[in-house]
């Protein structure tokens, strides 16, 4: 009979450092540790389980299909003990102790600047730790306990977690000067089929969710730029390249500059963005996570619009 040792939690952390990056150096580098004391870890834990979990080569490390399944297992172990802390959190007064918190790029600086300060006033006692990444990342990383709470848009694959919804995010179109949609009052979906639009490179969900939003397939543009971030698209629509969609948050952040481009409404007021939290169905902070939901929605209501009436 073949007996097998139970893996250690940081086993386990090191499994999913290495899944995530595909290298073992820059993985040690994440997890704070030597190489050497990575790559043993690993192979200790494949000895003990008897199983090959990752497939190595001068160039390249694979997750094997076996390994792949751990991974899920793994992430679902992490996140476990992250809520067995939790538990003692728990006992502490509401939005008390250290909250990790993930936002992806097109709302954390939009969002996150206008509410902090006075989160800071209403709870001092929290300590805020932000992580900036796209969306699957947060959600991997939610997974395994590295985070406690993610902002992020709907729809996305949120498997075994619990959502609440906080508002509806505009779209709104940005134009150059002397566009020939500058004229019109607001502009109809349908009127961006054959524009040269600009949207953000694959892998941000805004970049989905506005063209699913306008009811456009990516066939319908003519997308002759694909952007890192809102700044970059605001940049290339001054310098003549096309039009943009931008969320009405980043316009009320100023995103626009002194670019003086036109800002268009659209026809239809389902043009939006639907923006929610997500936490794992199993913390035991949920009641804290709703309250914080509560906060957020009381700055920024049912809807986020630009401040001022654009014509």
């Amino acid at each position: 009979m073949i007996l097998v040792m139970n893996p250690s939690i940081k086993q386990l952390k090191y499994l999913c450092a290495v899944a995530e990056y595909r290298h073992f150096s820059k993985a040690a580098a994440a997890c704070h540790v030597t190489q050497s004391t990575l790559s043993a870890a690993i192979q200790e834990l494949e000895s003990q389980l008897g199983v090959k979990i990752f497939e190595r080569n001068k160039k390249t490390v694979m997750i094997t299909s076996l390994g792949t399944k751990l991974l899920v297992q793994a992430r679902i172990v992490l996140g476990d003990v992250e809520d067995f802390v939790g538990i003692a959190r728990a006992h502490e007064a509401p939005l008390a102790g250290d909250l990790r918190l993930g936002v992806i790029p097109t709302i954390g600086p939009f969002m996150l600047p206008a509410i902090l300060s006075e989160l800071r006033k209403s709870f001092d006692k929290l300590k805020v730790y932000l992580k900036e990444e796209m969306s699957a990342e947060l959600v991997e990383e939610l997974q395994q306990g590295q985070l406690d709470l993610i902002i992020l848009a709907f729809p996305f694959p949120l498997p075994d977690m619990e959502t609440v919804s906080l508002f509806k995010d505009e779209f709104l179109l940005c134009l150059p000067p002397g566009h020939e949609l500058e004229k019109v009052q607001q502009v109809r979906p349908h009127q961006l089929r054959g524009q040269s639009l600009l949207l953000l490179e694959e892998g941000h969900c805004l970049r989905d969710h506005a063209l699913e939003a306008c009811k456009l397939e990516s066939a319908d543009t003519d997308l002759v730029y694909q952007g890192t971030s809102l700044h970059t698209l605001v940049q290339m629509v001054a310098n003549g390249l096309g039009m943009t969609l931008l969320p009405a948050m980043s316009i009320n952040a100023n995103v626009l500059g002194d670019t003086h481009l036109k800002i268009k409404h659209f026809s239809n007021d389902n043009v939006s963005r639907e923006v929610g939290m997500a936490w794992r169905k199993s913390d035991p902070r949920r009641e804290e996570y709703l309250l914080l939901a509560e906060f957020v929605k009381k700055y920024f209501g049912h809807s986020a619009r630009p401040e001022k009436k654009i014509k």
